[in-house]
């Protein structure tokens, strides 16, 4: 815990077994109502490696077009997104020390070979609000720094049930995962990795 930056919170196993097991059947009934999608990088539309869908007032989405945004429906069915389950909402308020909801979760499905780039979360109009994290299935290799691109960072390895707060000094915080590590967990049918980042838009 002292490794990692000023803001930074990780709480390792968060949730219990049995909490976990609850979320996924709740992140499996958005999934079928807001299906998982491949989203494109801005202007050269390199598929990323993660497939991703959304819940919430908004959704986090991108693509070679219009690139980084939220936008208030799912870009393939066109349909509104579904509502934050509630035990998400609970973790928030728990976590989050923050008096709004958030209004985006954004569902990041992780294969075994998937990474993520280091970046910052800053498409929200809103950066009081933390960035809360859940880690479901496959551990993975979580890398953050500073607000800067370049410089010192911390890697922690995330296990199924962890959450991750990003707050204060740290909620602009460059961050990524470097790898997955498969077949960790048995929370999933199959090998990969569910991260679930709750947001404050505006």
């Amino acid at each position: 815990m002292n490794l990692l930056p000023e803001g930074v919170r990780h709480y390792s196993n968060f949730l219990s077994n049995q909490q976990q097991s609850e979320l996924i059947s709740s992140i499996r009934e958005v999934v079928r109502k807001a299906p998982l999608y491949t989203p494109e990088m801005p202007k050269t539309g390199k598929a990323m490696s993660v497939k991703m869908t959304n819940c919430g007032e908004f959704g986090w989405i991108t693509d070679k077009k219009q690139g980084y945004r939220y936008q208030e429906f799912h870009p393939v069915t066109h349909k509104p997104w579904p509502e934050i389950p509630a035990q998400l909402l609970e973790i928030w308020l728990e976590l989050a020390d923050y008096p709004d909801q958030p209004q985006a979760c954004l569902i990041n499905y992780y294969s075994s070979d998937a990474k993520m780039g280091m970046h910052q979360d800053c498409d929200e109009q809103n950066f009081e609000a933390p960035v809360v994290s859940i880690s479901l299935g496959d551990d993975c290799l979580f890398r953050v720094g500073g607000t800067k691109r370049g410089g010192k960072t911390h890697s922690l390895r995330l296990k199924s049930g962890d959450v991750l707060v990003l707050d204060g000094a740290s909620r602009l915080a460059f961050h990524g995962v470097d790898k997955i590590y498969p077949n960790t967990s048995m929370l999933l049918k199959d090998v990969g990795r569910i991260n679930l980042t709750l947001r404050r838009v505006t």
